[in-house]
């Protein structure tokens, strides 16, 4: 590392997002290895309805439930399930267990519950917000770094979005000053960061942007890298001055025939170019540097190699060279 950028090692949280597909997870998951391995005690947060953060560690993953469990040493995961949170915050607020699991679990509030937008989101934030808050025997913070798999794009935004919403809505109150202090945070430059992933695709790029500008005009959430996931890593240099040399009718017992050959170095060097102009394009649109996630071909289960390459997260992002024709970087 240079020194050049701020490392992501320095923040207390970071929300990581983007289109659905893109690999939110796996970045999640590789950055929190990465964390861990450099020393840092971390909390990786999952926010979706069906678990998956444990099938990246382990081969035949336990559920990790509410309350979490090591993935590492040094490496806690949980589900942030909202209702057990609400229960949770309620509990906390009124001290009556019992009771107020009883009136949580009847039929008729699960109902008033799902009619009732923003809370799943704003009790998520706020067992984030609790956990973050968490302090050490020594009272220093429990944890070094808190990473939170969020929703995919657009409800990644209104994740981030709802305390304001009902701050303003309530103006007084134990909920609304809640809602203040999880919004302190997420608007908190030094401490919070929004880590955007995408694809070096069209549509991912599109909606990436898309995002990142709402980000900063609705959030007001510091954002200062993106990362471009499954970047092809085809050594195809090589192959372009080899292939010419060969003659047409070499036949090969094990490799496809030289004009087999020709077509899938031709493929692969056209999705190289299209991938190295869409995260070109990523960057000018958006006015941020890239961090690379290469493409792992043997997926990102937990027997597969992708925790090797967790490091590259850490380090400095890059400003691709080449910028695409017409791409406005105002």
């Amino acid at each position: 590392m240079t020194g050049a950028f701020r490392s992501l090692l320095d923040r207390r949280l970071i929300v990581v997002t983007g289109k659905g597909g893109v690999g939110k997870t796996t970045v999640s998951c590789a950055l929190a290895e990465a964390a861990r391995r450099a020393g840092k005690r971390v909390l990786l947060a999952e926010t979706a309805a069906i678990e998956s953060v444990a099938s990246r560690f382990e081969v035949r993953p336990a559920p990790l439930g509410y309350a979490g469990r090591a993935l590492r040493p040094g490496l806690h995961a949980i589900h942030v399930d909202p209702h057990e949170a609400l229960a949770d915050y309620v509990r906390l607020q009124t001290g009556l267990g019992a009771v107020t699991d009883r009136v949580l679990q009847t039929e008729i509030f699960q109902q008033l519950l799902e009619a009732a937008p923003g809370w799943r989101e704003l009790i998520m934030l706020g067992k984030v917000w609790h956990l973050e808050q968490k302090r050490s025997d020594r009272g220093g913070p429990f944890y070094d770094l808190l990473i939170v798999d969020a929703p995919a794009t657009g409800h990644g935004l209104t994740f981030l979005d709802v305390p304001r919403v009902v701050q303003q809505a309530l103006q007084a109150g134990p909920l609304s000053r809640h809602a203040g202090w999880v919004e302190e945070l997420v608007h908190d430059r030094e401490r919070t960061l929004l880590l955007p992933v995408t694809l070096a695709e069209e549509l991912p790029v599109a909606e990436t942007v898309e995002l990142i500008e709402r980000a900063r005009s609705e959030i007001d959430i510091a954002v200062d890298r993106i990362v471009v996931n499954g970047l092809p890593t085809h050594p195809v240099d090589g192959l372009a001055e080899a292939l010419p040399q060969l003659r047409e009718d070499l036949a090969f017992d094990v490799l496809p025939r030289v004009a087999d050959l020709r077509r899938i170095f031709d493929h692969a060097h056209h999705r190289d170019v299209m991938a190295r102009s869409q995260r070109a394009r990523v960057s000018a649109l958006c006015r941020l540097p890239i961090l690379d996630m290469p493409n792992i071909p043997t997926g990102c289960g937990a027997d597969s190699h992708w925790a090797g390459l967790s490091r590259s997260l850490l380090e400095d992002p890059v400003w691709p060279e080449a910028r695409t024709e017409g791409a406005s970087a105002t």
